[in-house]
């Protein structure tokens, strides 16, 4: 087990299998030192646990859990594709996608959800640029979706 899944144990969580893509893609590519993720949903064990907009049918707290859930699903996704997290040089940039009523102007402290997490597992490899993004409406009426981008480390 990696170290950084050793810290994800610590704080209660495992890394889940690769969430499925649900259309023509994959979970997540690398292109030279840097691998991508595609945007992850906070699918657990092939569902969604909540549906909706962020601050109508979804609380901010429970879109905030349910972002550190996409951010779990996109370590797998990397894991996938380098192998082993300790390989995970830097998070480089952290892209939320919040499904917002239209009165919701909370997308930064929903994301916080992902970027916490990383910074917990990660250490400062975690530490990011960002962007939160308020859509009308995300796939499946998921309440958010997050990707990556990480710089993996040289020779790995």
């Amino acid at each position: 087990m990696s170290k950084v899944e050793e810290k994800l144990a610590e704080l209660g969580l495992t890394l889940p299998e690769v969430a499925k893509p649900v259309a023509a893609y994959v979970p997540a590519i690398r292109s030279g030192e840097y691998v991508f993720t595609s945007g992850q949903l906070p699918v657990v064990e092939g569902k969604l646990p909540k549906t909706g907009k962020v601050g109508a049918e979804v609380d901010p707290d429970e879109a905030k859990q349910l972002a550190q859930t996409c951010a779990l699903n996109a370590l797998a996704a990397v894991k996938s594709v380098i192998g082993d997290l300790d390989r995970i040089e830097q998070v480089v940039k952290v892209v939320g996608f919040v499904a917002s009523a239209p009165d919701f102007t909370g997308q930064p402290a929903v994301i916080n959800g992902a970027s916490e997490l990383l910074g917990e597992a990660l250490g400062e490899a975690g530490v990011h640029a960002r962007s939160a993004v308020g859509v009308a409406v995300l796939p499946l009426d998921a309440p958010v979706e997050v990707e990556l981008q990480v710089r993996v480390k040289a020779g790995a």
